[in-house]
């Protein structure tokens, strides 16, 4: 038995920050932006939480996936973002979606890398029989918690929510997942807003110096070898060859870890997955809607094989390769 994705569905806010807009804002330019990063642009949530974005996302792959909603075993939303520590993102998503049969619902955090993480949860509950159909969401709304005066951060990310329903196959399905994570290099890329250490020094502390931070080259470094071996090692461990895959859909945070994690598998440019340039790095959004948009764009069909890999904040990373 495999376990099969269903239907897709992605969600993007209507705002959309562009470079130039940027650079009315802080001190960069389109061309340093495009550079560095390969985006062009980001979408921006104005007033839909998180859990709106994962849900408008969710409805979509539960139309494409022809299920009743209440066929639903349980929700898991990949997010750093949650609306609010408690309740989970996943429980107030299952009560917009009116889900009514007290399927299982929680969030899990592995930042970019969530998205990969909760594959390989639901996987591995479909098969053991935990559950029969799970809608997985990789939802974020980051701009809130970004330093819009901080040019190495506030050009990188953008919001959005994508979604995939999951159930049981016997055709091919996910074939290898490998997941990861560096504890010790913890603070080279964080959030400490609204954690409960922030919240017990709260007197003391100041919001805006616990958003967003990042050691930009020192996430770079490891990322562009983490992403690469990654990639690699979920194709050499599926049963299939290099020249099997037929798409790459990498985590969109930079285009140049994208093209060497591409480079190590041997896939032409053709074939990867890039949505970077319009809507910049949603963390774990990024995987879900590329996805979605490839298949709705006619790109990928059913029998194709594709490799996914991602890379974030914890030191997380991780790989899956499937048959769509």
């Amino acid at each position: 038995m495999y376990t099969k994705i269903l239907g897709t569905g992605s969600y993007f806010p209507e705002k959309v920050l562009t470079n130039k807009d940027l650079e009315q804002m802080v001190d960069t330019t389109d061309e340093w932006i495009t550079t560095r990063t390969g985006i062009k642009e980001r979408r921006i949530s104005v007033d839909e939480p998180t859990s709106v974005l994962g849900m408008k996302a969710a409805e979509k792959a539960i139309e494409m996936a022809q299920i009743d909603k209440n066929e639903i075993s349980g929700i898991i939303v990949a997010t750093f973002t949650p609306d609010t520590t408690m309740p989970s993102t996943a429980c107030v998503i299952q009560n917009l979606l009116g889900i009514q049969n007290n399927s299982f619902a929680f969030d899990l955090a592995a930042a970019c890398t969530g998205f990969i993480y909760a594959l390989s949860v639901a996987d591995s509950m479909i098969k053991s029989g935990i559950a029969d159909k799970i809608l997985l969401i990789g939802a974020e709304r980051i701009s809130p918690n970004v330093d819009w005066t901080d040019r190495n951060t506030c050009v990188l990310f953008g919001d959005g929510a994508g979604a995939v329903v999951l159930g049981k196959s016997k055709e091919p399905g996910f074939r290898s997942f490998h997941i990861h994570a560096d504890g010790s290099a913890n603070r080279l890329l964080t959030l400490d807003t609204l954690g409960s250490n922030f919240m017990a020094n709260r007197k003391n502390m100041n919001i805006e110096e616990n958003l967003i931070k990042m050691k930009g080259n020192e996430v770079f470094k490891i990322a562009v070898r983490a992403m690469a071996e990654a990639t690699a090692k979920a194709v050499e461990s599926s049963g299939l060859k290099y020249e099997e895959v037929d798409f790459f859909i990498p985590h969109q945070a930079n285009l140049r870890i994208i093209d060497a994690a591409a480079k190590r598998i041997n896939l032409t440019y053709e074939k990867v997955i890039i949505t970077l340039d319009k809507f910049g790095n949603t963390s774990s959004a990024t995987i879900p809607t590329a996805l979605d948009i490839a298949v709705r764009d006619g790109r990928i069909k059913r029998g194709s094989n594709i490799v996914s890999a991602a890379f974030g904040g914890g030191l997380t990373w991780g790989s899956t390769l499937f048959t769509f």
